[in-house]
C-alpha cells in the first residue's frame, strides 16, 4: 500500500517530487498539492500528470509529443481522463481563503481514512521571513510585523495538523525564520510551540497526541513544555551542498513525529560535494541576447569581444599581467555561431556526457531541452559579465566590490558602490564548486547567477537554475520565463526531498504492525 501525501503550498512540486519519486513511486502517492500561483500550478497539474501516466506507453507517448513541440496538449481522448485526474490531484487554492480552505478540507475528508499512515509535507510562503523581505519592508514607514497575514500562513499549515493528525509531517522554510520577530518575540519559537501542540494553539483540548520536532541533521529536538531559547536553532539548519546537492541551499527543515510514534531514524547522511560543471556542463553552449540595440550573432560576439579586449588593455596598463592574459583568452574563446536558446531548443546528436546522476536527470525520450533559454542583457552587463566570469576562472573566486571591478567601464552607476554595500552585486557561479542559492530574485536579473563560461557571457537559464536544483530535464516548467524563474528559485531540491522521504519511510515502516 502506498502512503498518502498532501503538500502544501507546493509551489512546482519540489517536495512532493522527491517523496512522489521514491522506489519508482511504490512508497508515497501524491493525494493533493495546493498552490495558489497560477503558473506554478499549472507547472505542478503538468507533473501530475506525467507520474499518473508514466506506466502508460501509448499516454506517456503524447506527454513527450507536447514536450518535444509536436502537440498542443500533454494529453489526448483517450488520455483525458488522467489529465482530470491530475486536476484533482493538483489544485489551485490560496490556503487561508475560505472557500478554498472548505474545498481542501472536502478532498481530505472524502480520501483520507482516520487509520491508515499520510504525511503533511509543505513550505508555507517565505517573504515575509526573508532577510531581502525582511529589510524591503523596513523601507515602508507604515509597515507592522503584526499586520502582515503572511506571517501566520504557517497556521493553515498546522490547522490540518491539529484536525488530522498526520504520524508525520515535514515543514520547510528559510534561514531567515530564525532570526524573525513578532512583537519582540521570535517566530521560530512560537512554531516550535505551536507545532509541538496544535491544541494549545488554537485553545482547543481535543486530548490527542502533540509532536516532537526533530532535526533532520542532529539529535535535536523539541517538544511541548520544553523552552525553545534552550534550542541551539542552527541545528535545524540542512545545508544542502553537505548532501549530494550542487547548491549551497540553507533551509530550515521540521521534521514531526507524533508523540505515541516512539522510534530512532538515521539522519541525512552526508556525502561529497557535487559541484556545479558536474549538472551542466552537457547542456548547449548558448550566447546571451542583446538589449536596447540591434541583436544578431555576429554583433554579439563582437560587442563582447570589444569589451574583453579593451579590458585587458586596461588590466595591461596597470600591470595584471596575468588578468589581461586571461582576458584576452576569453576574447579569443568567443563564437559567432552559438544560438539564443528556446523553450523547447533542439538537441543535436553530439552530446556530453553527464559526470552527476546521469539516470536521475536526463531523457532520452525529449528529442529537445525544455527551459534552456538565455536571457537578454545590456551592453554594459555584457561587459561585467564576460569580465567576472574570466575573473572566477583564473582565481577561483567571483570577483567582489569596487577593488575587483576597478578596470574602465565595470563599476555601476550606483552612488554606494564603493561603501562594501554592492560588494557581491555580481556573483559568477564557479564551475567546480556547488552553486550559490537559487533563489527567486534569479527572475529579476542575473546578476548574482552569471554563468561560469566567459564565452557565452550571459546568467543562467532556467534548465540551468532547475538543474542545480535537481529537478529532471523531463520536469516542464510553465509560465513565462519569469515565472519559471520564481518557481525554480522557491523549490525544495527533489533530490533532496527524496532523501528525506526516505527517512519517513523508515520511520512510518517502524510502525508498522505486522
Amino acid at each position: 500500500m502506498t502512503i498518502k501525501i498532501v503538500d502544501l503550498f507546493a509551489g512546482p512540486g519540489g517536495l512532493g517530487e522527491g517523496f512522489s519519486s521514491l522506489d519508482s513511486g511504490q512508497v508515497f502517492k501524491i493525494l493533493v498539492s495546493a498552490e495558489m500561483e497560477q503558473s506554478a500550478h499549472a507547472t505542478l497539474r503538468l507533473r501530475s500528470f506525467f507520474r499518473l501516466i508514466r506506466d502508460d506507453a501509448r499516454a506517456l507517448a503524447g506527454y513527450y509529443r507536447f514536450c518535444n513541440g509536436e502537440a498542443e496538449l500533454p494529453y489526448d481522448r483517450d488520455s483525458q481522463k488522467s489529465w482530470e485526474e491530475a486536476g484533482l490531484e493538483a489544485r489551485c487554492l490560496t490556503l487561508g481563503v475560505k472557500a478554498d480552505n472548505d474545498a481542501l478540507d472536502l478532498c481530505l475528508d472524502e480520501h483520507l481514512k482516520h487509520t491508515e499512515p499520510w504525511v503533511l509535507i509543505g513550505g508555507p510562503p517565505c517573504q515575509a521571513y526573508s532577510i531581502v523581505g525582511r529589510a524591503r519592508n523596513s523601507g515602508t514607514p507604515s509597515y507592522k510585523p503584526e499586520n502582515d497575514h503572511r506571517h501566520f500562513l504557517y497556521k493553515e499549515y498546522l490547522r490540518i495538523i491539529r484536525d488530522r493528525r498526520p504520524p508525520v509531517f515535514v515543514m520547510e522554510n528559510v534561514l531567515g525564520i530564525l532570526s524573525a520577530k513578532i512583537s519582540g518575540g521570535k517566530i521560530f519559537h512560537d512554531i516550535l510551540r505551536d507545532l509541538s501542540d496544535p491544541d494549545g494553539v488554537f485553545h482547543e483540548g481535543t486530548g490527542q497526541p502533540g509532536y516532537r520536532i526533530h532535526s533532520l541533521v542532529s539529535d535535536t529536538h523539541y517538544q511541548s513544555g520544553m523552552d525553545p531559547a534552550e534550542i541551539d536553532p542552527r541545528q535545524f539548519v540542512v545545508k544542502s551542498e553537505d548532501y549530494g546537492i550542487p547548491q549551497a541551499r540553507h533551509r530550515v527543515i521540521l521534521l514531526g513525529i507524533r508523540e505515541d510514534i516512539n522510534v530512532d531514524f538515521t539522519r541525512l547522511n552526508t556525502s561529497a560535494q557535487v559541484t556545479v560543471a558536474s549538472v551542466i556542463s552537457d547542456l548547449p553552449k548558448l550566447r546571451s541576447r542583446a538589449t536596447k540595440t540591434v541583436d544578431s550573432n555576429d554583433l554579439w560576439a563582437e560587442t563582447v569581444r570589444a569589451h574583453l579586449n579593451e579590458l585587458a588593455q586596461d588590466a595591461d596598463h596597470k600591470k595584471m599581467r596575468r588578468l589581461a592574459a586571461s582576458l584576452k583568452k576569453s576574447a579569443r574563446q568567443v563564437r559567432k555561431n552559438l544560438t539564443q536558446g528556446q523553450l523547447r531548443l533542439p538537441k543535436k546528436n553530439k552530446r556530453r556526457s553527464l559526470n552527476y546522476a546521469p539516470d536521475w536527470y536526463l531523457d532520452a525520450q525529449l528529442k529537445v531541452w525544455l527551459n534552456h533559454e538565455a536571457r537578454s542583457h545590456m551592453s554594459s552587463d555584457l561587459r561585467r559579465y564576460a569580465f567576472a566570469a574570466t575573473y572566477a576562472r583564473l582565481n577561483n573566486r567571483s570577483p567582489t566590490g569596487h577593488e575587483n571591478f576597478s578596470l574602465s567601464g565595470l563599476a555601476p552607476n550606483h552612488k554606494n558602490w564603493k561603501s562594501g554595500k554592492f560588494s557581491d552585486r555580481f556573483r559568477v557561479q564557479r564551475k567546480n564548486a556547488p552553486s550559490t542559492t537559487i533563489t527567486s530574485h534569479i527572475a529579476k536579473d542575473g546578476h548574482y547567477f552569471i554563468h561560469p563560461d566567459p564565452s557565452q557571457c550571459r546568467s543562467l537559464t532556467v534548465r540551468e537554475a532547475a538543474r542545480l536544483q535537481t529537478f529532471p530535464d523531463n520536469y516542464f516548467f510553465q509560465g513565462n520565463k519569469t515565472q519559471q524563474y520564481h518557481q525554480v528559485g522557491n523549490a525544495v531540491p527533489p533530490l533532496l526531498a527524496r532523501s528525506i522521504a526516505n527517512i519517513v519511510k523508515e520511520i512510518l515502516r517502524t510502525t508498522e504492525k505486522p
